[in-house]
C-alpha cells in the first residue's frame, strides 16, 4: 500500500474509489466498509484510496477534550493496508486545512488530487469549514464534478450483538480492562508501542527483569497486570534486539504505578516469560495485550510483591499457552 503525505506525492493511478475518515483503531466496522469498497473498486477496474488525518481533528479544534487515540499512526496504516487499499493519503490536519469550504475540499483533494470516480461516505459525514458539508452536499458536488457518491450500508457498521461498531466502544472496553472484548471489536490484539529504556533496575534485583517502555503510541487501558505478547519491531542499533525482530515472546506486563515501592508515575513494564539474558535496550517494541489479570496493588513488602509477581507470571504463561 502506498502512503502519501501530500497531494503532490500522488502519481496518476487512474480513476479511484475514495473514502475518508480518522479510522482510529481500524475496528471491524472500518474493515467491513473498506473491504467492500476495495471489492467495488476492483470490479470497476479502479484503485481504492483512503484519506486519513494526523493529528485527530479534535486535537486541533478542542485540544482540552481530544480523544486518546486507540492506535498510533504506524499501526493505523498497517491495519488499513490489511484491508487491501492501494493507497492512503495522510493529511496533516491544521486550522488552515479546516478553513476550506466543502467545495474547495472536494475539488482540490478528492477530485483533482485523488481522481475520485466514486466517494464512499457514512450518513453522518461532515466536511469543510465549520462542518458545513454533509451527504447532500457531497451528492450535489458529485453531480457538478462528475463522481458518484456511495452511502455506507448501515449493515456493515453493526456488530453481531446489534451495537454499532465504533472507536468509542473500543475505548469503553479498554477503560474497563476487557481486553477480549476490545480485541473482538478491533479484530486483532490491542497494541502499545514504545522504546525500551533504562529503569531503576528493581525488577532485576528481585528476579523479574523487565523491559521498561517509553510509551509512544496506543491507548493505555485500565491499569494493572496483563498477559501479552512482546515483539521487537526495530532493534534501533541494538544487534541483539534486532536478531529477535518479528519473534513473538510471551510477557507479563505491568501498566500503572508500583505502589509497593512508592511509585507515583505511570510505568509500562514487560517481563518476558522463560527468556533469560535479553538485551532490548533502545529497541522499538510492541505489546499486544491479551487479558487483564488484576489491578495495581500495594503488597506492603518486597517479599509479598515477589510472591505476587510469581503468581502473575504463572497465570500469564497459562493464558498465553491457551491463546497460542
Amino acid at each position: 500500500m502506498h502512503v502519501w503525505r501530500s497531494l503532490a506525492e500522488i502519481p496518476d493511478l487512474g480513476p479511484a474509489v475514495v473514502t475518508l475518515g480518522n479510522f482510529d483503531g481500524v475496528h471491524r466496522g472500518h474493515q467491513a466498509v473498506l473491504r467492500a469498497m476495495v471489492a467495488d473498486a476492483r470490479e470497476r477496474g479502479h484503485v481504492a484510496l483512503a484519506m486519513t488525518f494526523d493529528p485527530h481533528p479534535k486535537a486541533v479544534h478542542d485540544p482540552a477534550h481530544q480523544p486518546e487515540l486507540i492506535t498510533g499512526l504506524d499501526d493505523r496504516l498497517e491495519r488499513l493496508a490489511a484491508t487491501g487499499l492501494d493507497g492512503v493519503l495522510v493529511v496533516r490536519y491544521t486550522l488552515d486545512f479546516a478553513r476550506q469550504t466543502p467545495e474547495e475540499f472536494v475539488r482540490d483533494y478528492l477530485v483533482d488530487g485523488m481522481r475520485a470516480s466514486c466517494v464512499v461516505v457514512g450518513r453522518d459525514t461532515r466536511f469543510g469549514r465549520g462542518n458545513a458539508g454533509d451527504v447532500e452536499t457531497m451528492r450535489a458536488l458529485g453531480r457538478e464534478l462528475s463522481f458518484e457518491v456511495d452511502i455506507i450500508d448501515d449493515a456493515c457498521a453493526v456488530s453481531e450483538s446489534g451495537r454499532r461498531w465504533s472507536s468509542t466502544w473500543v475505548r469503553e472496553l479498554l477503560d474497563a480492562g476487557d481486553l477480549p472484548g476490545a480485541n473482538d471489536v478491533l479484530g486483532c490484539a490491542h497494541r502499545l508501542r514504545g522504546t525500551v529504556i533504562h529503569g531503576d533496575a528493581l525488577g532485576r534485583e528481585i528476579g523479574f527483569p523487565t523491559a521498561n517502555l517509553d510509551h509512544s503510541a496506543g491507548m493505555i487501558p485500565r491499569h494493572g497486570v496483563y498477559a501479552a505478547w512482546l515483539t521487537v519491531l526495530d532493534g534501533r542499533g541494538n544487534p541483539r534486539a534486532q536478531a529477535l525482530a518479528g519473534e513473538r515472546m510471551a510477557a507479563a506486563v505491568s501498566l500503572g504505578m508500583n505502589y509497593t515501592v512508592g511509585g507515583t508515575d505511570l510505568r509500562v513494564e514487560a517481563f518476558c516469560i522463560d527468556r533469560d539474558g535479553l538485551d532490548l535496550y533502545d529497541a522499538e517494541v510492541a505489546l499486544d495485550l491479551v487479558e487483564w489479570r488484576r489491578p495495581m496493588l500495594d503488597f506492603g513488602s518486597l517479599d509479598a510483591l515477589v510472591a505476587a509477581l510469581g503468581e502473575d507470571v504463572d497465570w500469564c504463561r497459562e493464558v498465553l499457552t491457551v491463546r497460542t
